[in-house]
Formats: C-alpha cells, structure tokens, sequence
C-alpha cells in the first residue's frame, strides 16, 4: 500500500511542471490529498467497513472538492490536476497511469444496481470538464478532449472531443505541412488548440484553407501558363491582413477604407 502511495505521489513529478519537492506536492496538491484519503476509504471499503470508507469519502471531498466513490477501482499512478468537481462513482474503474483534469465525471446512466460506471485503460488522459458516463470501456491512451460528453466506448489510442464525444482521426504530416504553409500565407493561427485535439471549429477553417490551396495553386499555374503565351505576368503575393475592426459610425475609418479600396 505504501509503495502504491508512493508511486501516486512521485507520479506529479512527470505530469506537472510547477511541482517543485515532494513536501510542497504532499501540503498543497487537493489531488494528491484525495487519492491519499480514496487509498484509506477504500481499504476500509474491502474490510467491510463500509459506513467509516463512506464517512472518510464526504471528509475527503469536503477538503478537497474532489468526490471518489470509496469502493472505485484506481491502479497506480493516479494524478488529478487541479481538481475541483472532479466525480467518480461506485462502480468506475481506473488503469495505470490516468490523468484526470479539474470538472471531470466519471458517471453513470442508470439507477439499477451493477457496473454503472466507465472504465478506463492505462495512460488514459480526461481533458477538463468532460464526462465520461455509462459503463463504457475508454481504451488504452485513449485522449478525452476538455469539455467532451462520452456516451460511446472509445478505441486505443484514439482522440474524443465534442458533445456528444466522436472520434478525430489523426492528420497526416504532408497535409499539416501544406495548411500550416497555407495559414501563414493568409495569417490563420488556431493557437490554444493543438493539433491532436481538434475542435469542430478549427477542423471547419482548415478545410477551408485546403480549398484555398488547390485554388492558390491553380491560379499560379494559370499565370504561368498566360506568361509563357506572351501575356502580362500576374504578381501572385497576397497583401497583408489589416487587424482592424470597422466602426461604421467613425467616417474617418471608412473613408479610409474606401480609398485604400
């Protein structure tokens, strides 16, 4: 039992750059406090000691706004990041090595007695606010995007995002070399949103920018074509995308943009 807390708290260390020394992760982590008080809750839950494994539980989420269901299956290497509103019900079970974010739920979608709850693989991460509910296998390294509702059994090694949660298939590398070539050409940056976790939004505009692509490279095609025909050569560079917003009441802004139209 020992070694297993030991692992949970030398874990932080490897998923938390802001943790300095142990005694700063054992006095001010809420998560660590709370799988310390689940490991308690729910050896005490095995002995059948179930009111006091109940009792340390509502103790433990008083203290730190994190619920675990006493008699919830955790492996080793458990880490929750921040915390607050994290749930995890009766019948969960956890894998090795899972990262579980602030808002999380770990539920269920029936009242009748039986495994009610997800379980999760080994090195499984759940993004802030997602909720993973119903007794569903969430597959190793399997990535729950912030915010995602999690109906359907997840894959290995697969990517959910979005309400209610699907699949993101991977993109290839020559296809992120030709948008990221494209964006910043026009100037498009999706920053706060990395490329594993697409989001509905960003995955709209870069199909845009494929299309903008395949008729960038038409047109520069059609211009040398012309040229070599004895035609004009057409300068290709695109101008430079103005940061300004438009007041429609301030007539020296639009008198300018008219001019420069």
């Amino acid at each position: 039992m020992f070694k297993r807390l030991r692992s949970d708290i030398n874990c932080v260390f490897d998923r938390d750059p802001a943790a300095r020394n142990t005694f700063e992760v054992l006095t001010t982590y809420p998560g660590v406090h709370a799988i310390l008080w689940y490991r308690l809750a729910h050896r005490l839950w095995l002995w059948r000691l179930k009111w006091l494994a109940r009792f340390i539980s509502g103790f433990a989420r008083w203290f730190t706004g994190i619920e675990i269901h006493p008699a919830a299956k955790i492996g080793e290497r458990f880490f929750i990041d921040h915390g607050m509103g994290v749930v995890i019900g009766e019948t969960a079970e956890i894998g090795n090595d899972c990262t579980l974010y602030h808002g999380v739920t770990l539920g269920g979608t029936s009242w009748r007695a039986g495994k009610r709850h997800p379980t999760l693989g080994n090195g499984v991460v759940v993004g802030a606010g997602a909720k993973v509910l119903g007794p569903i296998e969430i597959g190793d390294n399997a990535r729950i995007g912030s915010n995602a509702v999690v109906l359907k059994p997840v894959p290995q090694g697969q990517t959910v995002v979005g309400i209610p949660g699907r699949v993101v298939n991977p993109k290839s590398d020559d296809k992120m070399q030709r948008r990221a070539k494209i964006a910043e050409k026009i100037g498009f940056d999706a920053y706060g949103v990395s490329q594993d976790m697409t989001d509905p939004v960003e995955k709209a505009i870069y199909s845009l920018l494929d299309h903008i692509q395949v008729q960038d490279e038409k047109l520069e095609k059609m211009a040398d074509s012309l040229a070599k025909l004895g035609g004009d050569s057409i300068d290709m560079k695109l101008p430079e995308l103005d940061d300004v917003v438009l007041d429609p009441g301030d007539p020296e802004q639009v008198s300018h943009l008219k001019k420069k139209s």
